[in-house]
């Protein structure tokens, strides 16, 4: 194994527990935000591969059932704040409806 080779061994670990930990800290009533900054919902549930989010949110039209954003698009989680990774616009487009 070339020294290359086990600094990449020895990173990866690190990364796969940084990645769980960016989902594990969500929690209800946290504000979800694009990667621009821009509010896209609160947190209402989290379930195993998906965010809930309020009604409450919803555009017009739309309030009588929730949206759902992967937790695959999570970039982090900071203070009350989730941060995406797309921008509140490209994961709008991304939601699942239920």
């Amino acid at each position: 194994m070339t020294q290359i080779d086990s600094q990449r061994t020895a990173f990866a670990p690190q990364r796969a527990e940084q990645a769980s930990d960016d989902t594990s800290g969500i929690r209800e009533h946290m504000e979800v935000i694009g990667a621009d900054g821009v509010h896209l919902g609160t947190v209402d549930a989290v379930d195993d591969h998906r965010i809930k989010l309020t009604k409450a949110d919803s555009a017009s039209g739309h309030q009588d059932h929730h949206h759902y954003v992967s937790r695959g698009l999570v970039a982090g989680v900071e203070g009350d704040q989730v941060r995406l990774s797309a921008t509140a616009a490209n994961a709008y487009a991304l939601e699942e409806e239920e």
